[in-house]
């Protein structure tokens, strides 16, 4: 961006077996000093789909977007749905990699990727606009029907509770996040407001494998769709089935909440009592309620793709319930917690507002939900209005606001301003929505992930509390871990190939389904991949990263309150010691 030029370079062969995560962690481990500061021109941004992504392998079409991250320090991948993977997989684009600043602050740009064509255009009338209204514009501007990814006016303003937004397959929402990290400020720094993929004249990539390939697609979409929790929307008999499609990933909701697992207040408990009011089968019933009543002006959804080729579709479009038009697309279940649950707020609409509000401004909403935590922890906003958090968090849309720069910049900013202790946050970065004292190998994995506390880094979940792989009795007797080292490797893995992170419930519980999942991505390549040891290698990188970035062993522990605090209704606390988390990345 110092000179507004563009170059397109073959890809390294090093690089021939990377994409996504793989491909982001290696060139921000190659091409950017660890000891950078994130937000000036020696931090750079990559853009990567997943290995898959534009081919017929069901669920495959997500994208990583990679820097050093602002909010942590460290190396950072943020995933998401959303277009923009697919339309460059379609353009044969192993990778946009953003480099320098403008050298003044005046004036703002869009990245214009297309079939062999790259421009980088002046778009002043860009910035500064609501999402909703900039993706509306820009597919005006591109009939196309482009994917679209960058800042909203947090990330312009460089708030480090900013993510990296993407349009959803029909452009009427901006909520296909890579939400993690603080990446939309990244943009930011480097005056870009959209990244735009038009796959005109693009092919769907090829198999070097053809047959074998199409085989296990076929083996691994059956797979999916007869799984209980990934599966189709009806049984036989008509009555719902796959959880995902049928109540998104909010189902997840009252299953936290039953098993004393799920944050309230600041992570004061383990149960919410509205958790039912804000869950995935209240939405499924909002819709089904305005659907009946407004008919085919209703606009509300469950069984929604995130992005083409989706056969789990988890979305949702939540619908206002007075009109049936689209209030927010996803609510999931992060969100509904963070905006919700967490903050005490068990009223739809308030919840539904909150997101729709970080959807058009640009901000993370398990960091902007934690965010706000801090100004009810510090008694400025009682925990449970939700009318009063949305007169804050719209506060943001003023770059003048103290008070919209604070609630902004992320929860441990926030919460050291105002005086707060119980801030719940590793490694500069907010926990996710399962509390680590009953749950404790997603403890393991807040505490020891270079990517700062992320749930989908190392998703023990699906065996601690969904019992997928065995069951699960007592998760205090497991080796955390090992359990965790697992998940992380095979995430990371996940990640490169360019499938959803879901499709874990389904491949961890049907050993045809996890063979299918990998000969489609060995058919592809040509070459076996060890899932393990190729998981492995991309921690080892970010790991490396981050030792240099300064980072060492007692940067991978979770807050104090939470080994010293007990959580009712169970009244436990992370016990698991340091000796433990310490040996996570012995053998890495």
């Amino acid at each position: 961006m110092d000179d507004l030029s563009h170059k397109w370079e073959p890809v390294k062969k090093d690089h021939m077996e990377l994409a996504g995560r793989s491909f982001t962690t290696k060139v921000v481990s190659d091409e950017v000093d660890p000891m950078c500061h994130p937000l000036r021109e020696m931090n750079k941004i990559v853009i990567s789909p997943g290995l898959l992504a534009g081919t017929l392998a069901p669920s495959s079409g997500r994208l990583s977007v990679g820097a050093k991250s602002p909010l942590t320090g460290g190396i950072k991948e943020a995933n998401a749905g959303g277009l923009t993977a697919t339309r460059l997989g379609n353009i044969g684009i192993k990778g946009i990699i953003i480099e320098g600043a403008p050298e003044t602050d005046k004036d703002w740009y869009s990245i214009m990727v297309g079939k062999d064509k790259c421009e980088i255009i002046k778009k002043n009338d860009y910035a500064g606009m609501g999402l909703y209204k900039l993706i509306q514009k820009i597919w005006k501007d591109y009939p196309s029907k482009p994917g679209i990814i960058g800042a909203g006016v947090a990330g312009q303003r460089m708030s480090k509770c900013s993510g990296v937004f993407g349009n959803n397959i029909e452009n009427s929402d901006p909520g296909r996040y890579a939400g993690r990290g603080g990446l939309g400020a990244v943009f930011g720094s480097k005056r870009i407001v959209a990244v735009i993929s038009d796959d005109t004249g693009g092919t769907r990539p090829e198999a070097k494998e053809k047959e074998r390939f199409n085989e296990a697609r076929k083996v691994f979409v059956k797979a999916l769709s007869d799984h209980a929790v990934t599966g189709r929307l009806k049984d036989k008999n008509g009555n719902p089935y796959g959880g995902l499609k049928n109540y998104g990933t909010n189902i997840l909701q009252n299953i936290l909440n039953e098993a004393g697992g799920l944050p309230t207040r600041n992570f004061r408990s383990g149960r919410f009592e509205d958790a039912a009011k804000i869950s995935g089968e209240a939405v499924h019933e909002l819709v089904d309620k305005t659907n009946e009543k407004f008919g085919d002006k209703a606009e509300g959804k469950y069984g929604h793709p995130c992005h083409p080729g989706c056969v789990m579709a988890c979305s949702n479009v939540v619908p206002y319930e007075d009109t049936g038009k689209l209030h927010v697309s996803p609510l999931e279940y992060e969100s509904a917690w963070s905006l919700g649950t967490n903050l005490g707020i068990g009223k739809l609409h308030d919840v539904a507002e909150l997101n729709r509000l970080c959807n058009d401004i640009g901000l993370d909403t398990i960091e902007a939900g934690n965010t706000i935590a801090m100004f009810m922890e510090a008694g400025m906003i009682p925990f449970g209005d939700g009318k009063k958090a949305i007169r804050l968090l719209k506060e943001a849309y003023d770059e003048k606001s103290a008070m919209g720069a604070l609630v902004t910049a992320g929860a441990k900013t926030a919460g050291e301003t105002l005086g707060v202790t119980r801030i719940p946050v590793v490694k500069g970065q907010a926990l996710p929505a399962y509390d680590p004292r009953p749950i404790k190998g997603i403890g393991v994995t807040y505490a020891t992930t270079p990517m700062g506390a992320d749930h989908t880094a190392g998703y023990t979940i699906a065996a601690e509390i969904l019992g997928i792989k065995g069951e699960v009795t007592d998760p205090r007797k497991l080796e955390k871990a090992e359990l965790s080292q697992a998940f992380q490797a095979t995430t990371a893995y996940i990640d490169f190939s360019g499938y959803c992170l879901f499709i874990a419930f389904c491949i961890l519980d049907d050993d045809d389904g996890f063979k299918a999942m990998t000969d489609t991505v060995d058919a592809f390549l040509g070459k076996a991949i060890d899932v393990t040891e190729y998981g492995k290698k991309v921690l080892k990188m970010e790991r490396d990263f981050n030792k240099k970035a300064g980072f060492t062993d007692k940067d991978d522990r979770l807050p104090e309150f939470f080994r010293t605090e007990k959580l009712p209704p169970h009244d436990v606390v992370f016990d698991v010691p340091d000796s433990e988390l310490d040996a996570v990345y012995k053998n890495i």
